[in-house]
């Protein structure tokens, strides 16, 4: 047994010998990135060009593109290296990074998926007071507020990771991940366990009970509102709870094959699942909010007019 805590770099165990096919997996992943870097930069400019779109709800968006560039950032430079090398070998220092961002992604967007959340909840169950309730300094706050949070609160986990005595420098997977090098240790990791479990309820678990919430008073004011009522609410709610469901569904896998053996599942399946919530999600969003919201569809359309032939 070695001590890994001294070794410079840590190996990826979790890629395939797929020997000349990684040019083309290395081609798929570069065009899913190139995609996921166009779309989201795409909506986000039309967002901020647009003064019809500088509303709450819009701003929030622009918030979730920008994060799904940082969150596809944190993963695809990296990822494309790793498939066209032969070793799967990434230092020390440049793992604890893609750690860092992956989990400050992740934060940030059940964070910011509450926010929208708690934004449909005062457009459709007090709206002659939502513009005095969601002021442009509260929507800042808010804003600012899920950023400091979720760098801050993501510090103390890594830092913590980072200082344990490793015995292995084999990672079970395709990217960095804080639980999979915690589980390399062989010092004492209960103060670990317990500010995951404490980060993950607070960043997690409380998140989606709130969402949950404002969702159950939403559909209560529609099952008693007008038809106008449920027709905003199912055109405005339908891409957010999607959203909510895909990415908690991504990371919910994450979690499972890093904490269960899974290797019963073949492998090419573990690694699509595990990578979910870093690809799918950047690709999702502005697929349904780009189609599902006629204001940035309309805008969408002015800008690309479809000629009849």
């Amino acid at each position: 047994m070695i001590n890994s805590t001294l070794v410079p770099y840590f190996i990826l165990g979790a890629y395939l010998d797929i020997k000349q096919l990684k040019y083309l997996f290395f081609l798929i992943a570069l065009c899913v990135y190139i995609v996921v870097v166009g779309s989201n930069v795409l909506l986000s400019v039309v967002i901020a060009v647009n003064r019809s779109l500088h509303e709450p709800m819009y701003i929030f968006l622009f918030a979730l593109f920008v994060n799904e560039l940082f969150g596809s950032t944190s993963l695809f430079p990296l990822l494309l290296v790793q498939i066209l090398s032969d070793l799967h070998s990434v230092s020390v220092p440049l793992c604890f990074l893609q750690v860092y961002l992956v989990h400050v992604y992740q934060s940030i967007e059940f964070f910011n998926l509450t926010i929208m959340s708690y934004d449909r909840y005062l457009a459709i169950c007090h709206p002659l007071q939502y513009h005095s309730l969601m002021t442009a300094r509260k929507i800042a706050a808010l804003i600012a507020a899920e950023w400091l949070i979720s760098f801050l609160g993501v510090s103390v986990f890594t830092s913590m990771s980072f200082t344990l005595h490793r015995c292995k420098n084999i990672i079970d997977k395709v990217f960095c991940n804080n639980y999979s090098i915690v589980k390399l240790a062989c010092s004492d990791t209960t103060s670990n366990n317990v500010y995951g479990l404490f980060s993950t309820v607070v960043g997690v678990v409380l998140p989606v009970i709130l969402i949950f919430y404002t969702y159950i008073r939403i559909l209560k004011v529609c099952y008693s509102g007008s038809k106008n009522t449920r027709q905003k609410a199912v055109s405005t709610c339908t891409p957010h709870l999607a959203s909510l469901l895909n990415f908690t569904f991504g990371c919910g896998f994450d979690v499972l094959q890093s904490r269960f053996n899974l290797d019963h599942v073949p492998s090419m399946v573990r690694i699509f699942l595990s990578l979910y919530f870093l690809t799918c999600q950047p690709l999702f969003n502005p697929v349904m909010y780009g189609l599902k919201l006629s204001k940035i569809r309309n805008v969408l359309k002015t800008w690309f007019p479809i000629r009849p032939t």
